[in-house]
């Protein structure tokens, strides 16, 4: 299984290495046990046991002996912390200098390019993720000042919005509420997938025909499609972290947190936009 972000959706973390994301293709596992075997050992790993309580079917992936050169939480957090920061530090000037739109429309198609650039390379690139979160985060600065000239406090709502679905995503994460399956993540892609296939159409109507296109992002259809956009954005956090989990578990290089890093600040960014949008709906004229 692989995270839906556009991210680890294309490979996991390094295939180089012999991690690939939770659904890689690896030799068979043993039976009964799907994570019987750590990837970066040449045999079996003692720490992979398979741990089930009653009425309680998660399976977790083995912890990996602790080694020099591996991923960590810390690392994670501290290159997520990095990336998320330059975003805040960049949205911030863009705010200030009260960037033009323009300026921001190119800013954010710069951010595009380079996220896809990173997206299909084999190997994180720390400078390239932390372009893309400078470019990022002028677009979200003087997206967010326009937006909160004519709503009064959006920017705000929709920042604490973002950071409420992240905490309670978190902790319905690891209190195990919320369970990351196969159906799990095939439900999420195709919902994701039928999402951004209608709002792409949307878009050509509005660019060629007009108007708000077939109305997916105005009055009742756009808070309806908002708020499926939040869930979306929240159902991909979860996916998220399964594959951070797993990554730090199997014993992924350290370079990998990047990619995570990368990863949740695309889904993040997704969160915080789709929450400003529902924000004007709903406030706006």
């Amino acid at each position: 299984m692989r995270s839906s972000n556009p991210v680890f959706s294309r490979r996991g973390f390094s295939r180089d290495n012999g991690y690939a994301g939770f659904n890689a293709q690896q030799q068979p596992p043993q039976a009964g046990n799907p994570y019987a075997t750590n990837p970066y050992a040449q045999q079996p790993n003692p720490y992979a046991q398979q741990t089930q309580t009653a009425g309680h079917p998660y399976t977790a992936p083995p912890a990996a002996p602790p080694q020099a050169g591996r991923m960590t939480m810390d690392d994670v957090v501290a290159r997520t912390g990095m990336t998320l920061g330059l975003v805040v530090v960049t949205a911030a000037v863009a705010w200030i200098t009260d960037m033009s739109l323009v300026l921001a429309i190119g800013a954010g198609l710069v951010a595009m390019v380079l996220s896809l650039v990173q997206a299909f390379k084999r190997k994180a690139s720390p400078p390239l993720i932390l372009a893309y979160a400078a470019f990022e985060g002028l677009f979200l600065g003087a997206l967010s000042n326009i937006v909160d000239s004519h709503v009064d406090g959006a920017a705000m709502q929709a920042v604490l919005g973002t950071m409420a679905v992240f905490t309670a995503v978190l902790v319905l994460y690891k209190t195990r509420i919320i369970r990351v399956t196969q159906r799990f993540y095939r439900f999420v892609m195709a919902a994701a997938i039928g999402f951004v296939l209608l709002m792409a159409v949307n878009l050509l109507f509005a660019v060629f025909g007009g108007g708000d296109g077939l109305g997916f992002r105005s009055g009742g259809m756009g808070i309806l499609f908002g708020v499926i956009g939040v869930v979306l954005g929240a159902l991909f956090l979860a996916l998220d972290f399964k594959q951070v989990e797993d990554g730090i578990a199997y014993g992924a290089p350290k370079e990998e947190a990047w990619l995570a890093a990368f990863g949740l600040t695309l889904t993040l960014v997704w969160i915080y936009l789709e929450f400003l949008r529902l924000i004007a709906i709903i406030q706006g004229d």
